[in-house]
């Protein structure tokens, strides 16, 4: 047995006799002499040991200490200690209701506000005397005000007002020896009395701090369930408003075309027409006070039918607002910070690399973060173009776990960017670093969860998908994913999603046909999985591997396609059409396709993927008076024009998949939550839901909704229609691959009249 097992069985028999201990303990306290001696007898037949009760020893030592503390502070004149002891340690009940605690509590405050006239008799110190009596009348005017009908405490109440109180008649008594030390003997005795231990037994003790810890957190988290019960309701209200204007605005539009068709025949439109069309369209508020019939007449300067008077104010009320400036924050001396990131302490390094990540991930989106990044890449943070043996990617080996972890962190942060992968995959060694330490870390650290997260931010260019295949990274993922219940969520939806995006490749496909029952099993094992939010990468891997001939057979043989049929009858209609994709996938008689890792197609979707899990968990924080975050780097690494600004790029989103099938493009989690949020509520609210308008790349985040009980399936938007025309527009035109151009302009024709028809009145 090795050293670690044997101090950890020493670890767990100490433990246990301890516990062994309270529970004998508990039993005496309680009278349960035959029981004590059944297991007394017991444990010895067994060969337990059982610890002697301690806990009155350490108790009575506790409260020894105690005691001498306060009686300390009470001869050296320390107030503030000395209350800030009796405080924690003289129960609530006693202070509040015991009278002989309250009046020696009010002699006691006597008694540390004449300490400064008292220790100095000659030369008074009158400044600290003064901020005393400030304290003793706050003392007086709250807890002291109960004793101020108390003859014996009256006087007292006096001496604030007393200038000399040493050679005062009423208070000339305090500054004798005899006083103080009949004070201090009263207080020795309360405290011996009051300190008492208690001979409730540990384990009594345990089980009531245990409860009222729960009560405290199920109190907070009551709390919590009624704020968020009042935001649902805030939220659900805004979205029937929106929802209820949405229709107003489609049967508008429907009348306007009527009126435009109208037009073209010949048919005039009045004005009290207009008017009603306007009400409706600006909710009232273009109330007029003249004749409608004659423009220019009306309640405002500028009358409704003036040329582009409704059309300026339907696109004022679109229109974004300007954006603000947005400051750009210092530049830095890189040349020193990656000298330091080298030669540093691990201490200074792992603050390093904390400020550089919050300085990207903290920055405001758009400009200033779009510049921070430009900054890190233009001077090569991370040595891509540097001829060192040494650069800070090689902290990934760093034998200090901290700043392993803080490094793949960073990676992280530069892979949620699209410029920041870009730079990434220029860096040779950067894979074989990130794959070693993920075979290398232990299973639940934070380390391997950036860098497992970072690999599959990564897995969205192709060039990097090539290098994990060819080092086996479907392998690990597939043991890795075989125990998924030891997983964290997080942990499971990127290995899910990561795996995926390998399986996409041709290659991918061909490396899991190598095992294809291993990996079946896998797979089919996940679809049960409680976590429903893998769900769409778990389909998309199956429907992608099936199509090799091999798999199929292998599946056949599994009965792949009766477990399939079990996860085909749940409420959301999204997943059961993946499945039956899957189910036709496998049923096909397709060969296997040409090659397809030589084609031309788009690398990565050119979009940002910062989340907020990228500060989690912070283990570590800064010392008293020791700089970190941005002012660690403005105070130490300040430079000159290193922030080099860039034209943004484009974003240019993959193409969408089918709405109905599963997924088969490369994603990572956080974007394909983006993309189907609005999707998903569609499919889960009905005919009647209304879709949200298709918004810019890097405005498209939505925000959960409740109806989102787990993510959907599809990635992109398309409001929903009747069942019929949807299953014929699903199964034919985008599925049939024999269907000409000219069919297929036909269904779209007939796909956008039947949405006319059916939103449009």
């Amino acid at each position: 047995m090795s050293t670690t097992d044997t101090a950890k069985m020493g670890d767990i028999l100490a433990t246990e006799a301890d516990l062994l201990g309270m529970i004998t303990e508990y039993l005496k306290f309680g009278e349960f002499e035959e029981t004590v001696q059944i297991f007394d007898k017991e444990c010895r037949s067994k060969g337990k040991l059982v610890s002697k009760p301690r806990g009155s020893a350490l108790r009575d030592s506790k409260t020894r200490v105690i005691q001498e503390d306060l009686l300390s502070s009470f001869d050296d004149g320390d107030q503030k200690v000395f209350f800030e002891l009796w405080k924690e340690n003289i129960p609530s009940e006693v202070k509040d209701l015991d009278s002989e605690a309250q009046g020696l509590e009010f002699y006691l405050h006597v008694h540390f506000t004449i300490f400064p006239l008292r220790s100095h008799p000659v030369r008074q110190d009158r400044t600290e005397f003064e901020e005393r009596i400030s304290l003793f009348k706050q003392y007086l005017e709250t807890r002291g005000a109960a004793l101020s009908q108390n003859t014996e405490f009256l006087p007292f109440y006096a001496l604030p007002f007393v200038p000399s109180p040493a050679v005062h008649p009423s208070f000339k008594d305090l500054f004798k020896d005899t006083w103080i030390q009949q004070l201090k003997s009263r207080l020795d005795r309360f405290l011996t009395v009051t300190l008492k231990p208690s001979k409730i037994p540990r384990l009594m003790t345990l089980y009531k701090e245990g409860g009222k810890a729960t009560k405290d957190v199920i109190q907070q988290l009551q709390l919590q369930l009624a704020e968020s019960d009042r935001r649902v309701s805030s939220y659900l209200r805004k979205f029937n408003k929106m929802q209820a204007d949405y229709h107003n605005l489609i049967g508008i539009t429907a009348e306007l075309v009527d009126s435009l068709e109208a037009t073209i025949s010949g048919k005039m439109i009045s004005p009290e027409y207009l008017q009603s069309v306007y009400a409706r369209l600006f909710n009232n508020q273009m109330r007029q006070s003249g004749d409608f019939t004659r423009p220019g007449t009306g309640y405002y300067s500028m009358s409704p039918y003036d040329d582009g008077y409704a059309s300026s104010m339907l696109r004022a009320s679109i229109a974004p607002p300007r954006p603000k400036e947005v400051p750009m924050l210092p530049s830095l001396d890189y040349e020193k910070l990656k000298k330091d990131l080298i030669d540093g302490s691990d201490r200074l390094k792992s603050l390093l690399l904390q400020a550089l990540r919050w300085r990207l991930t903290r920055s405001l989106p758009g400009e200033q973060r779009e510049t921070v990044l430009q900054a890190y890449i233009s001077n090569d943070l991370l040595g891509r173009y540097s001829t060192q043996q040494k650069t800070a990617l090689l902290l990934m080996r760093s034998p200090n776990e901290i700043v392993r972890q803080y490094m793949a962190r960073l990676i992280n942060s530069f892979a949620s960017l699209a410029e920041g992968r870009v730079y990434l995959s220029q860096i040779p060694i950067l894979l074989k670093l990130l794959m070693d330490s993920l075979r290398k870390e232990e299973k639940d650290s934070l380390t391997r969860e950036n860098v497992l997260v970072s690999l599959q931010k990564l897995s969205l260019r192709r060039s990097q998908q090539t290098v994990m295949i060819a080092d086996d990274l479907i392998g690990w993922l597939i043991d890795e994913l075989q125990d998924s219940d030891c997983l964290s969520d997080y942990t499971l939806d990127y290995s899910a999603a990561l795996l995926m995006n390998l399986c996409l490749r041709t290659k991918g496909k061909k490396k899991c046909a190598e095992n294809a029952k291993l990996v079946l099993k896998v797979l089919t094992d996940l679809l049960g999985h409680e976590n429903h939010e893998i769900r769409p990468y778990v389909n998309g891997a199956l429907y992608s591997i099936l199509s090799i001939p091999s798999v199929r057979q292998e599946a056949k043989e599994m009965s792949v396609e009766e477990i399939l049929r079990c996860y085909n009858k749940e409420k959301n209609q999204d997943l059961n059409r993946q499945i039956e994709f899957i189910i036709k996938q496998l049923n096909s008689d397709e060969e296997e396709g040409p090659e397809s890792d030589d084609e031309d197609e788009e690398d990565d979707n050119d979009e940002d993927l910062l989340e907020t899990d990228l500060n989690r968990e912070e283990v570590l924080q800064p010392e008293h008076g020791e700089l970190s975050g941005e002012s660690l780097l403005t105070t130490e690494y300040l430079g000159i024009m290193t922030n080099m600004a860039k034209a943004k790029r484009r974003s240019t989103p993959l193409p969408q998949p089918h709405v109905d099938g599963p997924l088969q493009r490369p994603v990572t989690p956080s974007s394909h939550r983006n993309l189907t949020t609005s999707d998903f509520r569609a499919a889960s609210q009905g005919p009647d839901f209304i879709p949200e308008f298709p918004q810019k790349s890097e405005e498209r985040s939505l925000p959960p909704s409740q109806y989102n009980s787990r993510p959907p399936t599809r990635s992109g938007s398309r409001p929903s229609t009747d069942n019929s025309l949807r299953h014929s527009i699903d199964s034919e035109f985008f599925q049939d691959p024999d269907l000409d151009g000219r069919h297929k302009h036909r269904a779209v024709k007939e796909y956008s009249h039947a949405e006319h028809n059916g939103h449009g009145r």
